[in-house]
């Protein structure tokens, strides 16, 4: 089985997340990038997209959690994405990276960002006979 990758790269969206109240306040932008971990073999040799994931419905969720939900942290945002991905596909790992081009923290930088890397769990309670 090889292991691929679909790749969603600098999604921008406007969320209210942070530890500052400005932050919560007035919002800003944000950047996520998302690698799906996968057997995409299938889905290549028969050009089937029952064979892969749907980018556009990935995209979907995490606008819906950057957008309609709150955070302090970028890696309660990451995790949150991560973990709605992971449940809701079969896959072999997801990558999520979030980014605040525009931090409140008087200073240049490119951005600030967070990187979170998780695998679906692993059922223990198999039994191998």
């Amino acid at each position: 089985m090889s292991v691929d990758k679909l790749i969603l790269s600098n999604m921008v969206f406007y969320g209210y997340h942070g530890a500052f109240a400005a932050e919560k306040e007035l919002g800003q932008r944000l950047e996520v990038d998302v690698e799906l971990y996968l057997d995409l073999f299938r889905a290549g040799t028969t050009d089937d997209l029952d064979y892969s994931i749907n980018y556009a419905e990935v995209y979907a969720l995490v606008k819906d959690i950057v957008e309609e939900r709150e955070f302090n942290l970028m890696e309660a945002l990451a995790q949150a994405i991560a973990d709605q991905i992971v449940s809701a596909y079969t896959l072999e790992q997801v990558v999520v990276r979030v980014r605040k081009p525009n931090p409140p923290v008087g200073g240049i930088m490119d951005y600030f960002g967070t990187e979170v890397v998780r695998k679906p769990p692993q059922n223990d309670n198999i039994q191998l006979y």
